[in-house]
């Protein structure tokens, strides 16, 4: 699903318009971004949490050469999905009845 198809879906759902929609997702994802770079971590109930995380220096290869070069060292964001979120895309199948 796209950012446009997510919009759309929401503006349905909710009978805004497609422009308050978006005005309410870029908002959400402004502050998402805002409070990793400022606290380093935003949790979101039921979906997971990002974090900002550290990666130190590292020996790599260029594909293209095959020659060895050095990648810096950086901050990334990983994600860690929720179990509500794990749950939801692995459904927990019930047992089978013992037959008799």
């Amino acid at each position: 699903m796209t950012k446009t198809e997510l919009i759309a879906k929401v503006a349905k759902e909710t009978s805004l318009s497609k422009a308050v929609s978006k005005g309410v997702f870029d908002t959400i994802l402004n502050e998402i971004v805002a409070t990793i770079k400022k606290e380093g971590r935003c949790a979101y109930f039921g979906l997971g949490v990002f974090q900002v995380v550290d990666r130190p220096k590292r020996p790599g290869r260029n594909p293209r050469t095959g020659e060895p070069v050095t990648i810096k060292a950086h901050k990334a964001v990983k994600f860690k999905a929720s179990k509500a979120l794990k749950d939801a895309v692995n459904p927990v199948k019930k047992p089978r009845a013992a037959k008799k």
